[in-house]
């Protein structure tokens, strides 16, 4: 026996052996899977509409409002190869970096509560976006949640309305952004706040997260005079601030006559401000697949999103470029009368 038929016969069992080692190891990557949809204007699993709105008539719509979902592997999953393998060969699913997923520190307990509160502070979004559309003064910038460990930890607080910021007064939740995201970081910023009934002063410190400037903090809003109390029964699984258009269509269609979608099923997804516009998600190609699984025959697409949602699998379904809860409602009124109109499509460059 030569000594290079030696070394490949003692190689064998090594390369199996790593092969099989490899085949069990974790590795630094995330999972996106379709997720499933929920008709908002329907019932929770406790039988009581997901959208409750109380002290305005409401009216149902026998169509269909639904909001998207995908699956992301949490932060300790185990992906191994063969996991990763999978979701890369099918034409529904997709894997990311874990870096570009997830903070580099933070758990799952703290993804879940960031999750959840980007999920109150959508729907609060919703409610003033909507209620924007029906004509109504919208104003006050609030905070609605806190992140753990943030800048702003220990000087806002959840419910504070946000009167100004670095010296600059501020109306709105884009008024709000606007200031912290111009400030430089590492310098103190004084933000004065109504709590209580009372204004005070505090001061926080900016830090800056992939190039732009943050505290730490969700917004919502609240108004002077608010028509209506407006409740939303979702899931508690359910997290994430990108069901804002959703819900503010929604509630749109629940506050006014007839039906908005014309008893069929749409489907969309984005983030939503104050002021009804429509910002981008994450795993905007599984949501499309879940929905055109569900039976949606329109789907809503924030703008930022369009050149990723072309790739796809759609079938039939159209893409319909959404930039604001106005457009997006202008798009379904259009459609609904013509399922061939020409609309805002993603791919046009339309406005």
């Amino acid at each position: 026996m030569t000594q290079r038929t030696l070394a490949g016969i003692l190689a064998v069992p090594l390369l199996l052996a790593l092969a099989v080692v490899a085949a069990f190891e974790s590795l630094p990557y995330v999972t996106y899977k379709p997720g499933l949809t929920v008709n908002v204007l329907g019932d929770n699993d406790e039988g009581e509409p997901i959208i409750d709105v109380e002290g305005k008539p409401t009216y149902e719509d026998d169509g269909q409002l639904r909001m998207t979902t995908v699956y992301v592997s949490q932060r300790d999953a185990h992906n191994t190869v063969f996991d990763l393998m999978a979701a890369w060969i099918s034409p529904s699913d997709a894997v990311y970096p874990f870096e570009a997923v997830y903070p580099e520190q933070g758990t799952v307990e703290q993804d879940k509560e960031e999750s959840q509160a980007e999920m109150t502070s959508s729907q609060d979004a919703a409610t003033a976006a909507a209620l924007t559309e029906l004509g109504y003064d919208v104003t006050d910038p609030v905070v609605a949640g806190v992140e753990k460990g943030a800048p702003a930890e220990g000087e806002l607080k959840t419910g504070d309305v946000i009167l100004e910021v670095g010296g600059t007064k501020v109306e709105t939740t884009d008024d709000v952004v606007a200031a912290v995201t111009g400030a430089p970081a590492g310098r103190p910023l004084e933000i004065v706040v109504r709590r209580d009934g009372k204004r005070r002063s505090v001061t926080v410190t900016p830090l800056e997260v992939d190039g732009r400037t943050q505290i730490g903090i969700q917004l919502g809003t609240q108004t002077d005079d608010f028509p209506v109390d407006v409740t939303i029964g979702i899931d508690p699984a359910i997290g994430g601030p990108s069901a804002g258009l959703m819900f503010s269509l929604g509630i749109y269609d629940t506050l006014t006559p007839g039906s908005l979608t014309g008893g069929e099923a749409v489907a969309g997804t984005g983030t939503i401000d104050a002021s009804g516009n429509v910002g981008p998600i994450g795993g905007i190609q599984q949501k499309i697949v879940g929905a055109r699984e569900d039976g949606a025959q329109l789907f809503l697409v924030p703008p930022d999103n369009c050149d990723e949602a072309l790739g796809a699998q759609n079938g039939d379904m159209r893409l319909v470029e959404a930039a604001t809860t106005h457009s997006a409602i202008q798009s379904i009124e259009a459609w609904v009368k013509d399922p061939d109109a020409d609309l805002p499509t993603c791919g046009d460059n339309a406005a």
